[in-house]
């Protein structure tokens, strides 16, 4: 995916930082959580939030 220009693996960035940042956010929301379930589905949503980030840096 060499053939990309610049505002494109700028926009790109962009993307994968949101994702890392959710990610993170969500990360932190499960380790604050004393519901076990609530605490699984914030801990879930933080791996496929990290997932896509990692995805996206992969295909570029």
């Amino acid at each position: 995916m060499s053939d990309l220009s610049l505002s494109e693996l700028n926009s790109i960035r962009e993307v994968v930082t949101c994702h890392q940042m959710t990610s993170h956010k969500l990360q932190d929301y499960s380790n604050k959580c004393s519901d076990s379930q609530i605490k699984q589905m914030f801990g879930q949503a933080a791996e496929k939030a990290q997932d896509s980030a990692n995805n996206l840096i992969s295909m570029i």
